[in-house]
């Protein structure tokens, strides 16, 4: 569903992304981490369409995001990490301005919107200007729009920031429900306790390299503890980075796949 070959972007001398190839299956919830400024809004930025590869190739659902940028951008459905709303308009008609943008059919709009908004507990604020709604609520929002053409790719930047416990569960048992009904979620959290319980796959984008990719219980088995965790794997992946040497160059892990 997700097919990204020796993708890279460069800015002036700084590379963000080097020669990133990935492929995530449908139904698959893939969690991608790493360190601040490692690469992965820029990556998560570039499979959605909002930013041009420097060089490599983008396919969603077998469109090329090249050849066919609008093709391939109906199928997915992008939430951002920060919710860039028109807060003067109410929730209902964000979610109609988003509806015709995604041409989803009129006649079923109602009763689409009306059903996301439920599943977001947002029912109640549904004609209410967004400039009232708070940060968790305003990031519920920007899922319920990001749902309503039943795109068949969903991509996530930090889906939990502002939401709290209950909407964290939420989203959690959404993306879950939504992976057995054979959507495709690229997820980019910093949340590590999330992805292990959330994800099928992980990957580690370090220095704009990917550094391992695999199950979390791939990538716990190179280390000595039975009780390891993810955020151990992280840690020690990427220790060069945190004990502040930026020189060394990462190879590619054993159970990179």
């Amino acid at each position: 569903m997700i097919d990204i070959r020796n993708l890279t972007k460069r800015y002036a001398s700084v590379t963000a992304v080097n020669d990133l190839s990935l492929h995530i299956p449908k139904g698959e919830i893939f969690g991608f981490i790493g360190p601040n400024g490692a690469g992965k809004t820029t990556t998560i930025k570039m499979i959605g369409g909002i930013l041009v590869p420097t060089q490599g190739e983008i396919r969603i659902c077998d469109i090329s995001m090249k050849e066919n940028p609008e093709a391939a951008k109906i199928k997915i459905g992008f939430i951002p990490d920060r919710p860039y709303l028109y807060e003067k308009l109410t929730g209902i008609e964000f979610l109609k301005f988003m509806a015709d943008l995604y041409r989803v059919n009129s006649n079923s709009f109602t009763k689409k919107a009306q059903q996301n908004l439920a599943m977001f507990s947002l029912s109640d604020w549904s004609h209410e200007l967004i400039e009232s709604y708070s940060h968790g609520m305003k990031q519920r929002l920007i899922m319920a729009a990001a749902l309503l053409h039943d795109p068949e790719v969903i991509i996530v930047d930090e889906p939990m920031v502002g939401l709290d416990p209950l909407g964290i569960k939420l989203v959690k048992d959404l993306f879950q429900r939504l992976s057995k009904q054979g959507k495709t979620i690229f997820v980019s959290t910093h949340t590590l306790q999330i992805a292990e319980d959330m994800c099928h796959r992980v990957g580690i984008i370090d220095k704009g390299r990917l550094i391992v990719s695999g199950s979390p219980q791939e990538l716990k088995q190179d280390l000595p503890s039975d009780t390891a965790n993810l955020e151990e794997v992280f840690i020690h992946l990427t220790r060069n980075d945190v004990n502040g040497d930026k020189s060394s160059s990462h190879e590619p892990h054993p159970h990179l796949t």
